[in-house]
């Protein structure tokens, strides 16, 4: 199992990401990784191996943003690299993801075909050029997700950091739970309750087949026909 977390805040972030993906480690990986938003362009530090990796990358390249996301992978699809470790991103989106992407292959082959470059072995990676896709032709980073998710097959929790935008996290749940947590201090998505406990004061889970745009003022659940609930 794959563990993810995303925050927001008013102070930087990636100290807690960490944080709470050590508290993911019984779910085992074998490379990390998280992304922020440095002044609002997408910033990612990744490792292969365990959490001190990461740390010691980010020990000598601190990252000062105040919303971001992490993931601890364990491979499926592709080798346990540096390369295909999380977030997966472009210039528009980052994306972190728990599950099976089934039908990856004939969607990087769509992607690939419209001009998309990828740069990983992961199903994973076809998620964020997919809302790229629906990006690039003027949608909102709602709609783009919402469009992602009538596209994909199997079983997911995923979170999307989107370029130039600090204050808004997007999570989805469909097989794969997620976790929505709240506090004075801000708003956290994660792979469980255990993940959020440090920093959140309240905690609730998706349910199945929703999605939740989340900002640090507060959460928009949507369900699997992007209605509001």
């Amino acid at each position: 199992m794959c563990g993810i977390v995303g925050i927001i805040e008013t102070a930087p972030v990636a100290g807690k990401i960490v944080e709470s993906l050590k508290r993911l480690e019984y779910r085992g990986y074998d490379s990390a990784g998280i992304a922020t938003l440095e002044n609002g362009r997408l910033t990612r530090v990744r490792a292969s191996g365990k959490l001190k990796n990461l740390e010691e990358k980010l020990a000598a390249a601190p990252l000062s943003g105040a919303i971001g996301i992490g993931h601890t992978r364990w491979a499926t699809h592709g080798r346990p690299t540096e390369n295909n470790a999380h977030p997966h991103a472009n210039d528009r989106v980052a994306v972190v993801h728990n599950g099976i992407i089934e039908n990856f292959r004939e969607l990087r082959a769509e992607l690939t075909a419209k001009g998309h470059v990828f740069s990983s072995e992961t199903d994973s990676e076809a998620v964020a050029h997919l809302v790229a896709d629906a990006l690039r032709t003027g949608a909102t980073p709602e709609k783009a997700v919402a469009a992602a998710l009538k596209r994909l097959k199997g079983a997911f929790a995923l979170v999307f950091l989107f370029e130039g935008e600090n204050d808004l996290l997007i999570g989805a749940r469909r097989g794969s739970p997620l976790a929505v947590g709240r506090s004075d201090e801000g708003a956290y998505l994660g792979s469980d309750a255990l993940a959020l406990a440090p920093f959140a004061t309240s905690i609730a889970y998706l349910d199945e087949g929703d999605w939740v745009t989340l900002t640090r003022e507060g959460a928009r659940f949507h369900d699997a026909s992007d209605a509001l609930v």
